[in-house]
């Protein structure tokens, strides 16, 4: 039940261009190329994977 309620939040967040966790820019970042994809750190310590076509996702344990 609780993922329900989170996960659109953070899809919105995410839309956005902002960490699920702090609400931060992911712009400002840290960026890195790990395997061929771009990934973004936050200064939380998460990690995204900037896709080409201008969106974020959460990074997979795999990709890291």
């Amino acid at each position: 039940m609780f993922k329900n309620l989170i996960a659109p939040i953070q899809a919105w967040l995410l839309s956005q261009g902002r960490c699920v966790g702090c609400g931060s820019a992911l712009s400002s970042g840290e960026v890195k190329e790990v395997r061929g994809k771009q990934t973004v750190t936050c200064h939380c310590g998460r990690i995204f994977i900037h896709q080409t076509d201008g969106s974020y996702r959460r990074a997979l344990f795999e990709e890291i």
